[in-house]
């Protein structure tokens, strides 16, 4: 509460670009929170959207008129550019992300509200709790919330409450922009990672709890999944180039298994010892992957067993490639 009784003033900001499919399902969650709306202001931060999206925002606005809703433009059309502009108008002293393909539940704002007011945590979220309504897209939301798929990102599947290093979307007070900066409007993806980066580094603190709770509608189909991971590995690379301290060894074993394959496919014809590893390093993977896949169809259903080998490769491999590739792009910007 503030000094007043009141809740605090929340602006909730969301990122969006052409999202007339999703965009009423995900607007109107969050203006059916259980917080108060006239406490509550949303920023739709709109990357010049050619569909429908903002009819469909001005049309669910005009259904809560105690809740401010505006949308900003968003000429650079990424989150980052977006979710800056937006702050320019940001009236809360709260602070909440919210994308344009999840669903928060009711609670959701007052929950972040309540673990921010709790802990003194700088920036807090929920599991990320991935949904889809095709089997293919089923499969990928297990596989990608499964360690084996994503390593220890543990807002992918853990429970309970915990201190960690990001989360996902999350909310902050508002001073914490004006003491750590703004989200790098370089990165294209990956700009969460790099700002908890900074957050951590300035001595903040990021608070995981499975009381802050929504579901995230994944991409559909293995084209989408490959292209998704393929730019989280490429934009990796210019975290990594700005800080060193931020990667672990996990996101190293993508693009070296992916060095790995291509290179021995490479040379195994001609030089026998290359050929044996390279067989190794193949049936190695291809066991973990197996044994990966029937444990998550073990626990959620074996329909899926004959889909998982394949999405958990098109995360690995997409990754992985696109890490490679990002060395390749950004090989001269090790300095500075």
């Amino acid at each position: 509460m503030t000094p007043t009784g009141q809740a605090p003033l929340v602006t909730v900001i969301m990122p969006i670009r052409n999202e007339e499919s999703f965009i009423e399902r995900s607007l109107g969650a969050v203006l059916a929170q259980n917080y108060p709306g006239h406490r509550m202001q949303v920023l739709v931060a709109d990357g010049m959207s050619d569909d429908r999206t903002r009819e469909i925002v001005a049309r669910l606005a005009a259904g809560y008129p105690d809740t401010e809703v505006e949308v900003v433009d968003n000429p650079g059309r990424i989150v980052p550019t977006g979710f800056n502009a937006a702050l320019d108008h940001a009236k809360g002293d709260v602070v909440v992300r919210v994308d344009g393909h999840t669903i928060i539940e009711p609670d959701y704002v007052t929950e972040c509200v309540a673990a921010l007011t709790e802990t003194g945590a700088d920036n807090v979220g929920g599991r990320m709790d991935a949904v889809a309504d095709a089997p293919m897209g089923q499969a990928i939301a297990l596989a990608t919330s499964s360690p084996f798929g994503v390593g220890n990102s543990a807002f992918h599947y853990a429970s309970g409450q915990r201190w960690v290093d990001s989360v996902y979307m999350g909310a902050w007070p508002r001073e914490v922009f004006d003491r750590v900066g703004r989200f790098d409007p370089e990165m294209v993806r990956n700009q969460d990672d790099e700002f908890n980066y900074r957050l951590g580094a300035s001595g903040g603190r990021i608070l995981l709890t499975d009381r802050i709770r929504s579901r995230y509608y994944n991409r559909p189909s293995l084209k989408k999944l490959f292209s998704q991971y393929r730019q989280y590995g490429y934009w990796k690379v210019r975290v990594l180039q700005k800080h060193p301290g931020q990667m672990s060894a996990r996101q190293f074993a993508p693009p070296a298994l992916v060095a790995a394959l291509a290179g021995g496919a490479v040379l195994a014809p001609f030089i026998r010892p290359v050929r044996v590893l390279w067989a190794g390093v193949v049936v190695l993977y291809a066991g973990a992957n197996l044994a990966a896949s029937v444990i998550v169809a073990r626990k959620h259903g074996t329909k899926h067993l004959s889909r998982l080998p394949v999405v958990f490769g098109a995360l690995h491999i997409g990754y992985g490639a696109g890490f490679l590739a990002g060395l390749v792009r950004f090989r001269t910007r090790w300095r500075g």
